[in-house]
């Protein structure tokens, strides 16, 4: 790595406000991954149904539907209040879940109501990340910075992942959900000191609903933003489920190991994604982001397609790896682009708007948990990966002009 590359990486940290949101992601990334990989495998084995186990994954993004409106409250109220105030919900369902599992009371019906609250508002976290970076660093420093933020995701799905395997199986279930309410608690006390630009007294007077339509207006009159809100769409669908909600299935059935296996598999993903996340922090002012949007979402797809049909765990793990990489180096790039597009105007909106893709997730988990139980998990997932590739392909071409042309304003660097 150049001295150069190294700047460029450590850069964002020289803003104040930075170093109070890096850690303070980092903490509340954590406790999410611990959370999804606790309950997931609580769910799975209190219950034996993948069914189930995919109906609990798409209730954790069940608030897709109302993401535009947090974008919204965003741009009005400050992006770090909003934030701060989902954190508070996130603390609060943790110490629930903490006293209910220490007084021995702990059922799936109450494990499907907290995955229900929590669902409302996690989809809009990191786009309310995503709005609050692209507000304190400079634009010519945003991909690096926002490679740089992603590690918190990428890292947390690699460490926390692991700890919480390990804590759930060595501790149970009260001590590693004491552990995740501590994380959620110091995330939100970190993410009092980000700093950030007040909001708009103007845009306070302005109609809540002609600040909603006009968001979707901008996407819609746009080409690129429209094709990237595609894409996602897409991906949301056909891929992320199969390394998502799907793992734990995986991870019993296909792979026959416990709680640390799946721990492995997780983090095999998330290590992937991390070292992607890094690459785009070293290389952020050289990457053209339409383009490695599209080249690295199809190279996805392909691994996923080895992962499903590799023999053996290892050889699984490793495809996982390869596959966490490019979906960095596709959904970084495609978040700088819409920012870079929106504008401080638009900047939560389109933000809010783009996790309106995340709705697909829960489509295709539960598309997935019926058509597994009737066709088993290799022609299922074989049929999302090759339908995710072909239609990838269909997107690149028909909007070849706004996403190709390296003098294309989607692919600015």
């Amino acid at each position: 790595m150049t001295r150069t590359s190294r700047f460029e990486v450590l850069a964002p940290f020289t803003v104040r406000s930075f170093r109070f949101q890096w850690p303070a992601d980092l903490l509340t990334s954590w406790g999410l991954e611990m959370e999804n990989l606790i309950l997931g495998w609580y769910i799975l084995t209190a219950t034996g149904s993948v069914l189930l186990l995919t109906v609990f994954g798409a209730l954790q993004y069940a608030g897709t539907l109302i993401a535009p409106l947090f974008g919204l409250a965003g741009d009005r109220l400050g992006h770090r209040n909003v934030l701060c105030a989902m954190r508070v919900v996130y603390a609060a369902m943790a110490a629930t879940m903490t006293t209910l599992a220490a007084l021995h009371v702990l059922t799936p019906a109450a494990a499907f109501a907290i995955a229900t609250v929590t669902g409302l508002i996690r989809p809009s976290d990191l786009a309310m990340r995503n709005a609050l970076v692209a507000e304190t660093i400079p634009a010519n420093r945003l991909m690096a910075a926002m490679g740089v933020a992603r590690t918190t995701v990428d890292s947390a799905r690699v460490f926390g992942s692991l700890a919480g395997a390990a804590a759930f199986a060595l501790l149970g279930m009260a001590p590693a959900y004491g552990a995740i309410t501590l994380f959620y608690a110091s995330g939100f006390l970190l993410t009092l000191g980000v700093g950030a630009p007040r909001p708009s007294h103007a845009l306070a007077r302005v109609s809540f609903w002609r600040d909603l339509r006009e968001g979707l207006a901008y996407v819609w009159d746009s080409p690129a933003s429209l094709a990237a809100m595609w894409l996602a769409f897409l991906v949301n669908v056909t891929a992320f489920p199969l390394t998502l909600g799907l793992l734990p299935y995986v991870a019993r059935e296909i792979y026959h190991v416990g709680q640390t296996g799946l721990g492995w598999l997780v983090a095999s993903f998330a290590f992937g994604a991390l070292t992607g996340s890094i690459a785009i922090g070293v290389a952020g002012p050289h990457i053209r982001p339409a383009r490695m949007m599209l080249i690295n979402a199809a190279w996805w797809y392909v691994m996923l397609l080895a992962f499903i049909h590799l023999p053996g765990i290892a050889a699984g793990r490793f495809a996982l790896v390869l596959a966490g990489f490019a979906q960095s180096l596709s959904m970084v790039p495609m978040a700088v682009m819409l920012l870079h597009g929106a504008g401080a105007k638009f900047r939560g909106r389109i933000m809010g708007v783009r996790m309106l893709a995340i709705y697909g997730l829960p489509l295709g988990l539960m598309a997935a948990g019926g058509l597994i139980e009737r066709f088993g998990f290799a022609t299922v997932a074989s049929c999302y990966c090759l339908t995710g590739l072909a239609l990838t392909l269909a997107i690149a071409l028909r909007w070849r002009s706004a996403l190709w042309p390296p003098d294309a304003p989607a692919n600015a660097r």
